[in-house]
């Protein structure tokens, strides 16, 4: 398949499966979206909604509106690829009016986030809420902070709408005044941020003071805090320098630096070339654990991050580790068109969940996209060093391989995808977990707190732009 036929197969599974699945769990009666669908596919109108859940389908939604208006003010795929109209001209409506619909469901699921989440006496976003937006869990988290970080400043990009930059720039402010120490990000807190147990983020019968994936998504609010603040608001002006929007832009950018240093000298582990999970309070590992899903995602996720700060230094030194990370999945965990959940003191978990293969196709795709470039600046620096045309090509055809292997991957766990994970009928979700022979396990819920479109939808509306050339 070509990469505008393969583009189109992604666009179908979000415009016709996504879109349509989430946006039919909206709560018109009492606010933001369902928070659970049973294995059945019955919805519990009274569940808990989880403040996360919220975030992520804000963030979700707002960004396929961008990603349909982009492309139809572009004009730069065939209308069929996308709605399946044969008309272009139609089919660029088409677009606009998902780019409407999915604005609609943005605004709605922004306005449950900003009238319920957040708790209005000591500020901070909640953990949940009842079905009727009443606080439920009044934990506070570094992580959930971080998702409502992220999902406001996306909006903001889209929308204009100030109100929501301020309350990501407050949000940014609260995390860095109330839940940090002097050696990273703490994690948990009661309501009025006092220190808690680390219950939502522990796993494998470890309480961990400090996590990876606290960190990476820290990381990735921050990201994304960064680029529209570049964007909307740039040091330089029409109107001249402004050292007010300079100095928001630094903040950010250290906050990034200071998290990127942690990663490379407490998080990135050279001899077992992986990333660490769990940690004390001065972050050294308590548990031998090595988790696939979270390796490929911040493979791509955290040269996302070096790409918005532009600093050169920081590049050189974090992208061979980002690129060692995607290998060593490769090699270590890419199984039966899939990838293995983990493995912990040397024994593979070899089920295979929902997000890790969504993160696996975005990460392979970065990751072939990384060799081609790389090869480039190789072969131009041997070049300019006098390396023979025998050396240049053997480079480049090493280069070709890695990068076509990783492609490969990429499309073969794709079509795992759609033929193991994919519920039917459609509008579908997917499975969260299979087991190692590819079948679902009985009786999972369907949506949950954490099964959300965020890491599924993410990943089409990553590959769209990845395979057609308009990556951000």
């Amino acid at each position: 398949m070509d990469k505008i036929s393969l583009a189109g197969d992604f666009a179908d599974h979000l415009i016709n499966d996504l879109i349509p699945f989430w946006s039919g769990l909206i709560d018109r009666e009492k606010g933001g979206f369902y928070g659970k669908v049973d294995c059945n596919g019955r919805v519990d109108k009274e569940a808990v909604k989880g403040c996360i859940l919220n975030s992520r389908i804000l963030w979700f939604f707002t960004n396929c509106s961008m990603l349909f208006n982009e492309l139809a003010e572009e004009d730069i795929i065939p209308g069929a690829d996308l709605s399946g109209s044969a008309d272009k001209k139609a089919a660029a409506g088409d677009l606009v009016r998902l780019s409407e619909d999915c604005m609609d469901y943005a605004r709605h699921a922004y306005g449950f986030l900003i009238e319920h989440c957040i708790d209005k006496e000591y500020g901070g976003v909640y953990w949940s809420v009842n079905c009727d937006g009443t606080p439920n869990e009044t934990l506070k988290h570094t992580y959930n902070q971080a998702f409502a970080i992220y999902a406001l400043a996306s909006f903001f990009d889209a929308t204009g709408e100030r109100a929501a930059y301020d309350m990501a720039m407050q949000l940014a402010d609260m995390l860095e005044e109330r839940c940090t120490d002097d050696v990273g990000y703490q994690e948990a807190f009661n309501c009025d941020f006092t220190p808690t147990d680390n219950d939502e983020l522990s796993e494998n019968g470890v309480m961990a003071d400090k996590t990876m994936n606290t960190l990476l998504h820290v990381y990735e609010a921050f990201t994304e805090l960064l680029r529209v603040t570049k964007k909307h608001f740039p040091a330089v002006m029409k109107t001249g320098y402004s050292p007010e929007n300079a100095k928001t832009a630094a903040k950010l950018a250290n906050r990034l630096k200071f998290i990127l240093e942690i990663f490379s000298e407490k998080i990135y582990n050279p001899k077992l070339n992986r990333l660490e999970v769990f940690f004390d309070k001065d972050y050294n590992p308590i548990i031998d654990l090595h988790s696939y899903g979270h390796d490929i995602e911040a493979s791509w996720l955290i040269d996302r991050g070096l790409k918005v700060l532009a600093d050169v230094s920081a590049t050189a030194e974090i992208e061979p580790i980002t690129l060692s990370l995607a290998e060593k999945i490769y090699t270590r965990a890419y199984r039966d068109h899939s990838l293995m959940n983990e493995c912990e003191n040397g024994s593979d978990d070899k089920t295979r969940v929902w997000w890790v293969q969504a993160e696996a196709v975005t990460g392979f795709m970065h990751a072939s996209q990384k060799y081609e470039r790389k090869a480039k600046r190789v072969l131009e620096n041997m070049k300019a060093a006098g390396a023979s045309a025998a050396e240049r090509h053997n480079t480049q055809v090493e280069a070709e391989k890695m990068s076509s292997r990783m492609y490969a991957a990429m499309v073969d766990i794709w079509e795992c995808i759609k033929e193991k994970f994919l519920i039917s009928p459609r509008p579908s979700e997917w499975y969260e977990n299979l087991d190692e022979n590819l079948n679902p396990f009985p009786g999972q819920d369907i949506v949950r707190s954490w099964k959300c479109p965020y890491h599924n939808g993410r990943m089409c509306i990553e590959m769209i732009k990845r395979l057609l050339d308009k990556e951000n």
